[in-house]
Formats: C-alpha cells, structure tokens, sequence
C-alpha cells in the first residue's frame, strides 16, 4: 500500500489514518500520566541515604518518561493473526507507554517481541501478516504504509527511505525506526559477546554502537546499572553530534568520554615531537612502564622490633623477604601488594603476641600498628608508595635509570626520545596515556559492564589498554573502518587492536552496504582503497541518488563560494571541508548562513553533512603521512551531495571523475 496522507479522498483510509491519530494522542496522555506517577513518588519513612536514592532514581526515571515533542513516540506497528493471544497488533517505539490498567499501548523497541519489526520479512514472515510504518512531520503523524507479507510480493518503503535520506541538520538522530536486519543482529547481541564493527561509510555502525547500548541497558538494567555503562569518541565536536541520541531512547545514565578525558591523569601543557609521540604510544612503553614500576621494590634489611608494654616483639628478616616475595607472586596491583605486605607484618606482630601472651590483641590496636612509624618505614624501605607524575619525572629525566630498565625494549635512538631537555618536564597528551597506564599497575581501575569504543582505529596500542582498564569484567563494542585510520599509529589489523583491548576472542563482523552516502559518492570513495595500506572489502550504498560535482578553477575561493551558494538552495546542512590553511583563504568569501559549517579536515571524522564541499584534494593528502586515508574520510561525509573545488592536480585515483 502506497503511504496514505491526509489528502487521501479514501474514506476508509482516512478513518484508519483518524485511528491512528487517537493512538498516539492516547498514548501521549498515557506517558503523562506515568510521569506524574513518578513524580508522586515519596519516601516512606526511610533514611536519608535511602531518601537520596530514592531523589536520585526518580529524577533519572523522569528523564527517562520524557514526551519530547518531535520525537514521535512509536513509528511503526506489526500485526499477528487474531488467534495470538487475542492480540491483533502491537505498536512499536522508542520507549514502553502503558495505559491505566498496565496494557501496553506502545512496545519499547528493545522488547523481544519488537524485534519481528527488524526482522520479519515476505521470505520470513515470522507470523506478522502486515508491518505498519508511519509518516511524522514535527511530531505529528501525517500517513502511514503497510507491508503485507503474507503477499509473497517484496515491496520497498518510501517512508524508509524518506527516513534514511533526512536532512542532517543538527546533532546525530538514532535510526531505530529504520534498523536494518543486520544491524538489528549486532544491536542484539549477548552482554558477555564482544564485538568489532568494520563499517564502511554509511553503514551505520555509529548508530549501531549507541542502540546496542540502549538495548543492552534495557535487558540488563539491574546488572548494568551497578557496573555503567561507557561510550568513549574521539573528540569533543564528535560527542557533541552523538550526544543526544540515547537520550531520546530513553537512556540518561550513561558515561560519555572523549579518549583524551578518559586518561586525564596529568595537567597537559607540552607537545611531543611527531617521532616521540608515536613512540610513547607504542606498546613496548607498557613492558617499560611496568619495569618501571615494580624496579622500585627492595630486599629486606635486618629486623622489625616492636614494642607492646615491657614486651619487643621481633619479625625477622626471613619473615620479611617471605612476605615481599610471597605478595609479589599473587600478581597484585603495586599498591594493593603493599597494603598485603603491611597486612602480612602486622600478622606476623599479632602472631608472636599471642604465643608470648595467649592472648590476641585488639582489632583496633593492631590498626593503629600498621600505621606505625617502625612498620611504615620497613614498608616504604621494601616496597614504597609511587605516583605516576613523579615516576614518569624520573623516567624523563633520569638517563642511567632510563637506560637500566631498558635492556632490549629500544634502540639508544628511540630511548633519548623518552629524555626530557628540564628537570620538570612539560607533560603531553600521550604522557597522560602513559601515566594512565601507570595508575593501571598500582590500583585497580573502576570497571564498566560494557564500554563503546567509536572511531576506534586511530586508537594507539596504548590507547586500547586504557580501554581494556575499563573492561576487564565487561564487554566491548569496537566501531571503525580500518580505511578511515589517519593517525600515524592507526590499525591496520582488528585482530591486533582487540587483543591490547583485552578481547582477543571478539568477532569481527564486517558492515558494507550503505544506507547514507549515494552509490556516486562510494564509488568515488572506494578508488582510493588501494593506496590506504589496509584490507577492507569495498562499500556499496542502496541509494541511486545524489550529486558528486567536480569543479576545476583558477580562482578557489571564489569557486567554493559559488558552490556553497549552490548548496544552499538544497535542504539541509552544508559542510565546507578542508586543510585549516584553505579554511582560512577561503572563509571570508563564503555567504553566511547558519546551515554552513567550516570542518578542518583533521576534525571531520565521524560527522556528516547534506553537502559536502571539498576544497583542495591535494592540500589534504599533503598535509600528513596518511592524508591519502584523510581525503576518504572527507569524501565520505557527504550524504547527499558532494563537489570537489580544486585549482591544484587532483589525485590520480579521482582524475577520471573529473572528465
């Protein structure tokens, strides 16, 4: 059936359409209603720790049962045979709306039975007869279209279409109206299942990320709820454009983090040589690291004496070097093995007390005898407290401690790299990985249940050990395209990065049909997968439309401009990508409007635009040693349209789309 609006002169279609109408107007007073339920929750005489829990749940539960205006509260319907359970048809949307008595008006999409609305098709009807899905303008529902698949007839969905080729305007949507099956098998997998999403452009591997944490949070809220939930970006203008995609599914309490927040450990204020900073992000500087660490451990010298009243209680030297050695086998993080080793010495004092005495001592006096100066100043003889600034101090400034550690790691080339030219050094953005690490050796980190690691294939080795901190007890969904990698330490090899993320037995699952980019644009695109150094099977997009312009010029400012006034007579937004350079020659040309954005090339990853405007291929591929995968990445921000603007030779791979 062809969508139905409201200008249809079908009466009965109109009636079915004025149906659905009081549906939604029903389930939207229902929400409200549930909303004020909450609300109304009060404490029942309990404490105040219980009274801020209670506060603290409710005021998330309100986020939760939020009716947002343009965002419509169910988008689609399937329909059963009668003879299931009396039940005719269920609703499907973003979040469960029940009526008074507890029916159900809309199912939350993560529910086992919405998934038939993924899943369900004319070769596998799974019992659906019909699947519904409805048309909405600014939150109200203007038509609706039916599938029937009992028909044995595939049909295609202009509302799904329609839904797919929006406007980007704004931050990222989800897509939960237009899962695809294969998507819907990713979203849906275990809890304890760790998974890589290869995806090529357009895929949605982003979106397919942030809707299996939803789902996941939905099936296991109690478990995940102590644990949390953990969603790291590569940049701050990245998780601003995610930022409100599970909200609007419903999920409030979730920790989003660029990688850089994730390891703030150190006040960043230095840079790194380009040949140093891909040095500490190598994985050998974790074995270095970890020399570093426990190097700082000693042998046992003489006696501890005690003194109790007239008695002096003795713990030998044997009983020492037991208790470091013993400690140091259990494999226990640097400061837990010292608080052990106090523990052990104070046992040993109780020991010996009560086979002079037969008595034991009090719990309390045997607290204050591990805090004792005598047991204090053994401990920090054999195995003293360290901090992860002053370590990496020393390691930066002191040579023959540097060099002591370092036996085979590295070449003397690569270790005066390490050498700070003060006393006090000008800490990095990669000191602060390493100093995360660090902080990894001497205390266990607080873990998540599971963690989303998006753009994951710039990450360093040393970058997905701070991940795999985080997930020791949990799991991983790993999104990137291998081909997109443009930092100098960027994967070629998912098998590699999810074993330093601790998952080394996580599948990698491949997603190359594209719902966003046009077939011109992937095309283009994929001519340049031969120079990027990795191995990924090409994209190819379900979309015939679009627009990919190639303009030669003389005069590139004045060329960008008019293509950008070009643009604007388009829908949607406008994004206006090149090397910052360009972006400064160029922007005080271009018209103004709200809808055009200026993106440095080295910050467009992850985002999309209606239309994209590149300017200068070449500057980009020149810019860095892998500006040939940064010129991918920008061709593929444009989900709509794309002209390429260049006065200079454009690069052999893209010359014959532009005759």
């Amino acid at each position: 059936m062809p969508a139905v609006n409201t200008t249809t002169t079908d009466t009965a279609l109109d009636a079915e359409l004025g149906a659905e109408r009081d549906h939604l107007a029903a389930s939207h007073v229902a929400l409200a209603r549930m909303r004020d339920r909450t609300s109304g929750l009060v404490d029942a005489g309990g404490n105040a720790y219980s009274s801020e829990a209670l506060g603290k749940a409710r005021a998330l539960r309100l986020k939760d049962l939020a009716d947002l205006p343009d965002v419509p509260l169910f988008f689609g319907r399937i329909d059963f045979p009668a003879e299931h359970g009396g039940l005719e048809h269920w609703h499907v949307g973003r979040r469960h709306v029940v009526d008074e008595t507890g029916e159900p008006l809309v199912l939350d999409w993560r529910a086992p039975v919405s998934r038939l609305f993924y899943q369900a098709s004319v070769r596998e009807p799974m019992d659906v007869t019909m699947r519904r899905r409805f048309g909405f303008a600014g939150g109200h529902l203007t038509s609706f279209e039916d599938e029937n698949l009992a028909s044995g007839v595939e049909t295609s969905s202009a509302i799904l279409a329609a839904e797919i080729e929006r406007p980007r305007v704004g931050p990222m949507r989800d897509i939960v109206a237009t899962i695809q099956p294969e998507q819907d098998d990713l979203v849906r997998a275990g809890l304890a299942d760790s998974v890589c999403v290869q995806g090529a452009p357009g895929t949605g591997k982003t979106a397919v990320g942030l809707h299996r944490a939803a789902y996941l949070l939905y099936t296991h809220r109690d478990r995940l709820k102590r644990n949390g939930v953990l969603v790291v970006g590569p940049n701050t203008a990245f998780m601003s454009y995610i930022d409100q995609v599970l909200p609007t599914l419903g999920e409030v309490d979730v920790t989003q983090v660029t990688v850089a927040e994730l390891v703030e450990g150190l006040v960043v204020k230095g840079t790194d040589a380009p040949e140093a900073e891909v040095l500490k992000h190598d994985e050998r500087m974790a074995e270095l690291l970890r020399r570093a660490v426990w190097s700082h451990l000693a042998r046992p010298e003489g006696t501890l004496t005690v003194t109790d009243g007239g008695w002096r209680h003795r713990v030998g030297e044997e009983d020492l070097t037991r208790a470091v050695d013993d400690t140091r086998r259990e494999g226990l993080p640097y400061h837990v093995g010292r608080e052990r080793v106090r523990a052990l010495i104070v046992a040993a004092v109780q020991r010996s007390i009560e086979r002079r005495t037969g008595e034991s001592p009090a719990e309390g006096w045997l607290r204050k005898l591990g805090r004792a100066k005598s047991v204090t100043g053994v401990l920090d003889a054999v195995w003293p407290p360290l901090d992860p600034k002053k370590l990496l101090t020393r390691l930066f400034t002191d040579a023959d401690w540097r060099e002591g550690l370092n036996r085979d790691l590295f070449t003397g080339d690569e270790l005066a790299l390490l050498a700070s030219k003060t006393k006090t050094p000008r800490f990095t953005t990669a000191d602060a990985v390493l100093a995360d690490e660090i902080a990894g050796l001497l205390e266990r980190p607080a873990g998540f249940g599971h963690v989303v690691v998006d753009e994951a294939q710039d990450l360093s080795a040393m970058q997905c050990r701070a991940i795999a901190r985080r997930s020791a007890h949990g799991s991983i969904t790993v999104l990137g395209d291998l081909a997109q990698g443009t930092s100098p330490w960027a994967a070629r090899d998912w098998a590699v990065s999810m074993a330093h993320m601790g998952k080394p037995d996580g599948r990698v699952v491949a997603l190359t049909t594209g719902f966003r980019v046009p077939e011109s644009i992937i095309e283009l695109a994929n001519r340049l997968l031969p120079d990027l150094g990795v191995d990924v099977p090409e994209a190819k997009s379900l979309r015939r439309d679009g627009l990919l312009d190639v303009r030669e010029t003389g005069e590139l400012a004045a060329e960008t401009a008019a293509a950008v006034a070009d643009a604007l007579k388009y829908e949607g937004s406008v994004g206006v990508i090149a090397t910052r350079d360009v972006l400064d020659a160029v922007g005080e040309v271009l018209p103004a409007d709200e809808r055009v954005t200026l993106m440095p090339a080295d910050l467009a990853k992850g985002l999309e635009y209606d239309h994209v405007i590149v300017a200068e291929p070449a500057t980009i591929v020149a810019a860095e040693a892998r500006g040939m995968n940064r010129l991918y990445v920008v061709l593929t921000r444009a989900v709509s349209r794309l002209t390429i603007v260049h006065a200079e030779p454009l690069p052999p791979a893209l010359v014959t789309a532009s005759r």
